[in-house]
């Protein structure tokens, strides 16, 4: 409902701000582009996510969410340059928009959106409290263009229009390139929280008969679905057979409990045992 909902006023937004002559309508119509593409692409890439593994894709298919991000900057960012392009140059030449038009857009907006950021706020995965976020922000930009439509209703001050459209686009581009940057980040496998990452190797370090960690990653599929893997050194005394082995594992399964971990591979390790994937120093190196 919220993506139909977006996507139906994103068309009349166009349409409105072509007939109203505003560049802050175009603006926002813009910024509403980029909220349907979020909606309809999580509603899609969430269902395709949930697809089980196969033997091609053996993680799934969450990176899938990934790619829609990456996709949703991109046109907000092209469409973003577009509005700037068009309402820079009104800056030294403004327009006085159709101030009526405007005024029945901006009630239309803030209905519309409010509507729709009511109806994701009952969601609870993460996805959707992200976007009822910046749905909350479609409603506070309408109130902003239902003032200056107030205003520009009694005052000739139609450079108000390019301003505010400026102000607009400038807010999403920062926020786009700010999203784009950590959705790469993810694509590369960066670690999604570094401070989960080093919380995690506390914990592990913590544990009784754990004496050092190695070769811990931490990524993400989607920035939700987190993936560790992990190379743990146990020091024991005197014989380690199948009960102190399975005994380390539970301890280490009840310690990582608490972590949003969709997969976990853990290495065991004795203190005298040769790690393997530890590189061979080449006759270079030992001389």
């Amino acid at each position: 409902m919220a993506f139909f909902l977006n996507v139906g006023f994103t068309i009349i937004e166009f349409i409105g701000g072509w007939l109203t002559n505003s560049t802050a309508i175009m603006a926002d119509a813009v910024h509403d582009l980029g909220d349907s593409l979020s909606i309809g692409s999580a509603w899609l890439l969430n269902r395709l996510g949930r697809k089980s593994a196969d033997t091609e894709f053996t993680y799934g298919y969450r990176r899938l969410s990934l790619f829609g991000a990456l996709i949703n900057g991109l046109v907000l960012i092209a469409g973003s340059l577009w509005v700037l392009s068009e309402a820079i140059p009104r800056l030294a030449n403004p327009v006085m928009p159709v101030t009526e038009g405007m005024l029945a857009l901006a009630i239309l907006g803030v209905t519309v959106n409010g509507i729709a950021a009511y109806r994701l706020s009952k969601g609870n995965t993460l996805n959707e409290k992200v976007l009822n976020w910046h749905l909350l922000e479609d409603v506070l930009g309408w109130v902003a263009v239902l003032i200056i439509s107030i205003v520009l209703q009694f005052a000739d001050w139609p450079i108000l229009d390019p301003l505010l459209s400026v102000g607009f686009t400038l807010f999403i581009l920062f926020n786009v390139c700010r999203n784009l940057w950590g959705t790469g980040k993810l694509f590369f496998q960066a670690v999604p929280d570094k401070a989960l990452h080093e919380e995690i190797r506390r914990t592990l370090i913590g544990i009784d008969g754990i004496s050092g960690i190695h070769h811990q990653h931490l990524w993400s599929l989607d920035g939700e679905q987190h993936v560790l893997t992990a190379h743990i050194v146990v020091d024991h005394e005197g014989v380690f057979g199948p009960d102190e082995y399975c005994a380390i594992k539970q301890s280490i399964a009840m310690a990582l409990e608490q972590y949003p971990l969709a997969h976990t591979t853990i290495e065991i390790e004795l203190t005298e045992e040769a790690c393997r994937d530890q590189p061979v120093p080449s006759q270079t190196d030992q001389h």
